[in-house]
């Protein structure tokens, strides 16, 4: 029986979430959602407007939030409080093989680490180097 063991341990550890690797333009966009995601836990609401493209369209409440203002003012609700109320960071990075689109999607969790929603976000390079923000959204997830 001891032989089984080994390949139970290889199966098991296979399964294990390890953080995602990125490449290239891949990582170069985890980052700058990393940063964005960065902005709630420094509680930095004037950061976190600086990733806002002009046209960004914010969704998952009852309407849509159209514009960098709009968004900025609806969450600047968020960032009030000393601590922050979620965090967020990427698991999934695509990239346009154009390289002026990206989707970043991945976990949000609560204060306490629970993971409560799921985001997805589309960033625009609008200059070399600078992503912005233009589509974002989030799901809840399934309470057990």
């Amino acid at each position: 029986m001891k032989w089984m063991a080994i390949p139970l341990a290889a199966f098991l550890a296979a399964g294990a979430q390890a953080a995602p690797a990125f490449t290239g333009i891949q990582e170069e966009v985890a980052q700058v959602e990393r940063a964005f995601a960065a902005t709630m836990k420094a509680r930095d609401h004037a950061a976190f407007v600086s990733f806002l493209s002009e046209e960004a369209i914010f969704s998952g409440g009852t309407q849509p939030l159209r514009g960098k203002q709009a968004v900025a003012d609806e969450w600047k609700k968020f960032y009030a409080k000393p601590a922050a109320p979620f965090s967020w960071e990427p698991d999934e990075v695509e990239v346009l093989a154009s390289g002026t689109l990206a989707k970043t999607a991945g976990p949000v969790y609560g204060p306490d680490g629970t993971l409560i929603a799921r985001f997805s976000s589309v960033w625009r390079l609008e200059a070399p180097k600078t992503w912005r923000i233009v589509f974002d959204g989030g799901t809840e997830v399934c309470k057990k």
